[in-house]
């Protein structure tokens, strides 16, 4: 079942307004998910740990993660699932279509296993 992890670019107002829409989904923002202790963490760590909690991580970070998953898919290493975000076709501070568009994207897949699924989350 697809869990969203929001990185810390993804405002935490999101994963408030997820839940009051549709309270079946589970979404956590990186400050408040485990105390916030994955702030301060490396990408790879923060994916080795959204991994094992089940969590698809939600991200603006097309530079480094990307390549990550490259060495990881090339190591036959699995991640959780990303979904990434592009900011010229959902800006940072667009937290309604950001809601619609990751509530659509649950609706649409949310039953799917996620593992090492990366996708690009349109409006």
């Amino acid at each position: 079942m697809l869990k969203f992890l929001l990185d810390e670019q993804v405002s935490p107002r999101i994963a408030v307004q997820l839940t009051k829409r549709n309270p079946k989904l589970i979404v956590s923002s990186l400050q408040n998910w485990q105390g916030g202790v994955f702030l301060s963490a490396n990408d790879e760590e923060l994916l080795i740990a959204a991994s094992t909690e089940k969590y698809s991580l939600v991200t603006y970070d097309l530079q480094t993660i990307p390549s990550i998953l490259k060495t990881w898919s090339e190591q036959n290493k699995a991640h959780g699932g990303i979904v990434f975000i592009d900011e010229k076709t959902l800006r940072p501070n667009d937290i309604g279509g950001l809601v619609l568009a990751l509530e659509k994207l649950w609706l649409a897949e949310g039953d799917r296993d996620w593992t090492n699924v990366s996708v690009y989350l349109t409006p």
